[in-house]
């Protein structure tokens, strides 16, 4: 079987990325790869406390490898940290990273190019897929999320905290993908076929950062 790492957020593409490779049962996964931003001690972008991101890695059984960045972090910071974590597992016989991108172009081709550089290439699971099909199946196959991060310029801070389930889907406003894959809002996983256990947690405060993104805060280890 071919080793690979995945690029994990702890949200729900990363998780369909995840049961879809796992599927195919021809890659082993070394580690998930997931950005923390220091100092906030948080998933970058998701607001996901750290503890949480670790419990998922539990219920998976999957080690997780941190990347940590500054809370101003530059491009260039962030592929500096990156490119060091995925050189140590590319001398450890990892060739290939697995994303869950679904369409789009610029980031995939942004991505592609600079594992290139360091003799690596992506694999895309999810790649093309109708959103609107795959937030579906990803419900119909019994996974569980909670919408953790909302951009107010595309989405009311009302469904930050929500649950991701057919009800959030027929109340997104049209404009906005049904995967969220604009950056529209962002998710955590805390259940579904692929962890041995559902990571406990209570909903906290909602609170707005940078006069745009609503975070929803997830307390852990409360049921």
């Amino acid at each position: 079987m071919e080793k690979v790492i995945m690029s994990w957020s702890g949200g729900k593409d990363s998780a369909m990325a995840l049961y879809t490779i796992l599927g195919a049962g021809q890659y082993a996964v070394a580690a998930l790869l997931t950005t923390v931003t220091e100092g906030y001690d948080r998933i970058s972008m998701h607001g996901v406390r750290r503890s949480l991101l670790e419990e998922q890695s539990r219920s998976l059984d999957i080690p997780v490898e941190k990347i940590y960045i500054s809370q101003k972090s530059s491009n260039e910071e962030y592929e500096a940290r990156l490119k060091e974590k995925l050189l140590f597992y590319r001398q450890r016989g990892v060739s290939s990273v697995v994303i869950g991108d679904i369409f789009l172009e610029d980031l995939r081709k942004y991505r592609e190019e600079n594992l290139a550089k360091i003799g690596m290439q992506g694999i895309f699971p999810l790649w093309k897929r109708d959103t609107r099909e795959l937030a579906r199946t990803f419900i119909n196959l019994g996974f569980k999320a909670v919408i953790t991060c909302v951009d107010t310029q595309h989405l009311g801070r009302e469904f930050a905290g929500r649950e991701f389930d057919q009800q959030f889907l027929s109340d997104l406003p049209p404009r906005v993908d049904p995967c969220g894959e604009n950056g529209e809002f962002h998710s955590f996983v805390y259940d579904g076929h692929i962890f041995q256990r559902p990571i406990t947690h209570q909903k906290g405060e909602i609170v707005l950062r940078d006069s745009r993104f609503c975070y929803c805060d997830l307390l852990p280890g409360v049921g």
